[in-house]
């Protein structure tokens, strides 16, 4: 015969079973991971747990680089140093390329931007000579083979007088990069022959290779044409090339009107 006992005393066996010491730890511990899942704990969290202390910290990204990022820092310096550097220098190959191979001894890799900024200078100043000095150089060490150095370099054989120099270099750009030469190196190397009355020698290459000229190229050549008596094919390439539209200015703005 089972026996009941009733009693009005609290439940105080069942309370004394809850662990409150668990609840609080796992209440802390639910309320840390909710915080550092919405990022608002950004300091090392420690806890304690009966005399032992663990630190949770927060891992930061780590960015992985394949290549080596050129640094242009401090770029514009060094090109600056260079162009000083040169210009106090004879005008002797022996010495302009020791100063460079010296510019150049303690970098890891090639200051390349470094070297198009001071071509730029050059450029600026009219230094001829350096410009085809520095390129020459950047060119010997497989470095600088751009448009924009070989359009330097054009430029400045033709203000220097050396048109066999600039004749070789075309013809190592025209072999080398066929049909990707920009319309820019063709009307830089038009712009050379006309002034030594030769500006049809490049047209022909550039109607080979079918780039269309630009209209500062198509005068240039027409001029030619018309110096040398040639007026049929004057009037071929006008008709050929010549645009169909000319720009004015009426009344304060820039119009089209047909030719």
């Amino acid at each position: 015969m089972a026996l009941c006992v009733k009693s009005d005393l609290p439940l105080w066996s069942s309370f004394q079973k809850f662990n409150v010491s668990s609840f609080l730890k796992e209440s802390k511990l639910r309320t840390i991971v909710l915080k550092l899942n919405h990022g608002q704990i950004d300091q090392p969290l420690s806890i304690s747990n009966t005399g032992e202390k663990k630190v949770i910290r927060k891992s930061g990204k780590k960015e992985h680089h394949l290549w080596q990022k050129r640094d242009s820092a401090g770029s514009g310096h060094k090109a600056l140093n260079l162009v000083q550097t040169i210009c106090r220098l004879p005008n002797e190959k022996e010495a302009v390329y020791g100063a460079l191979d010296e510019w150049i001894a303690w970098e890891t890799e090639f200051p390349l931007i470094a070297a198009a900024k001071a071509l730029r200078i050059l450029r600026k100043r009219n230094h001829w000579k350096r410009i085809i000095q520095v390129g020459k150089w950047m060119l010997s060490k497989g470095q600088g083979a751009t448009m924009a150095t070989y359009d330097s370099l054009l430029l400045a054989f033709d203000m220097d007088g050396r048109l066999d120099e600039a004749e070789i270099l075309w013809n190592m750009i025209l072999q080398t990069y066929n049909r990707s030469i920009p319309k820019m190196l063709f009307s830089r190397m038009i712009s050379l022959y006309d002034h030594h009355n030769l500006p049809d020698k490049v047209f022909a290459d550039m109607e080979e290779l079918e780039v269309k000229p630009d209209e500062d190229t198509v005068r240039r050549v027409a001029r030619a044409f018309e110096a040398l008596g040639q007026k049929d094919k004057e009037r071929l390439l006008m008709k050929k090339y010549q645009s169909k539209w000319k720009y004015i200015h009426f009344k304060g703005e820039r119009v089209r009107v047909k030719r």
